[in-house]
């Protein structure tokens, strides 16, 4: 049996549940022991960079603890001592709480974001990103394995905490299930039904995304979309969903611009439906240090809802799930555009549909959790 504990928000940070997804799949008995901070990853990184917020942290989390050392108590009561212990998502203090509670159990830390690297991205500089680095080096000396994403932020690990570098594991982030439900039966094909090319952005606005490349590529592509409708072109219909740091320069780049549709917060029951009602699923865009690191979400939440997904081509992305994504060089919205407009072509975009449909199984929570199945197997746990 292994335990999930934390003050994790699947419907927030749908990663962990992806993992315990996979586990289950695979046979495993997996209890979540959970009790939701409440606060998303902006906030959380907003607490961290500025120390006055850090009270009203503190005080959040040890209501949350005091409830998980009682949910503890009785889950051992009730079944004994777990194989193992999974530390959900942005659990650099929930696994200091798990290696005291649960003593020599292996600890495996979902290591998604590194503290550190997340506040020099959104603009943090000197002692506080030193300070967030000295978490990251804790959390990773709790666990007994660390999960990372990408071999990218393998090789991070093992910059940041050498002695720690052969705990990591490279799974793979995935998409829940809710997302290959919302999925279509049938791809809509514009050119057929008269519509326009629909393309969907959604996400926190930050340097990691790209928001200003977005931006430029749309300017300049929504307005050739819209002369070339009224020749009787393919036009581009736009949704941009969510907010973030970079929301106002990216509103007042695009203010006017034909063919946007804006939405400041979806719940995230409603994302997967609304994503899947469109042909195409915007990645991130960035060349930032982070940018070229990661294999986003909504990389493999586009690819699970039946959507073509155009992003970065960077290394992680291209040799995870490179033959199945359209990918455009990053920080060049030129590239970006011309793309979006290409797609609204008939054939072009059914052999995209081809492509990410070839790969949505990769995103499948048994498909990215089975690097995990192998060192539990390897550990003795077993379903």
């Amino acid at each position: 049996m292994i335990v999930a504990f934390g003050t994790y928000d699947a419907s927030r940070h749908p990663r962990v549940g992806v993992l315990v997804a996979g586990l289950r799949a695979h046979g495993y008995t997996v209890r979540e022991l959970d009790r939701p901070l409440g606060l998303s990853t902006a906030a959380r990184v907003r607490m961290l960079r500025q120390p006055w917020r850090l009270p009203g942290l503190l005080v959040r989390l040890l209501r949350c603890w005091a409830l998980l050392v009682g949910d503890v108590v009785r889950h051992r009561r009730a079944h004994g001592r777990p194989d193992a212990v999974l530390v959900g998502y942005l659990g650099h203090f929930d696994v200091v709480l798990a290696r005291l509670l649960f003593g020599r159990t292996p600890v495996l830390l979902d290591h998604l974001v590194f503290a550190g690297d997340t506040a020099a991205d959104r603009g943090a500089r000197g002692v506080r990103v030193r300070l967030l680095r000295g978490l990251d080096r804790l959390a990773a000396a709790c666990a007994d394995v660390v999960l990372l994403d990408t071999p990218e932020h393998l090789r991070m690990l093992g910059e940041l905490a050498p002695r720690r570098a052969r705990r990591g594991l490279v799974v793979p982030v995935g998409a829940p299930a809710q997302w290959f439900d919302a999925a279509p039966a049938a791809v809509r094909d514009p050119a057929r039904d008269g519509g326009p090319l629909r393309v969907v952005f959604f996400g926190l606005f930050t340097p990691l995304q790209g928001a200003d490349v977005l931006a430029d590529a749309l300017a300049g592509a929504l307005p050739r979309a819209a002369e070339d409708a009224e020749h009787g072109g393919r036009a581009l219909a736009v949704t941009l969903v969510g907010s973030g740091q970079d929301l106002p320069a990216a509103r007042e780049r695009l203010r006017g611009t034909p063919g946007i549709a804006w939405r400041d917060w979806v719940e995230p029951a409603d994302l997967p439906a609304l994503v899947a009602a469109h042909d195409v699923c915007l990645g991130i865009f960035s060349a930032t240090p982070k940018g070229l690191r990661v294999v986003p979400n909504k990389v493999f939440q586009g690819l699970a809802a039946g959507c073509v997904v155009v992003t970065s081509d960077t290394e992680p992305q291209r040799r995870l799930l490179g033959g199945h994504l359209e990918l455009v060089p990053p920080a060049d919205p030129g590239a970006l555009a011309d793309r979006l407009l290409a797609l609204r072509d008939a054939d072009a975009l059914t052999a995209a549909h081809a492509r990410a449909a070839a790969g949505r199984d990769l995103a499948r929570p048994a498909a990215v959790v089975e690097p995990l199945v192998r060192l539990l197997d390897a550990r003795g746990v077993r379903p």
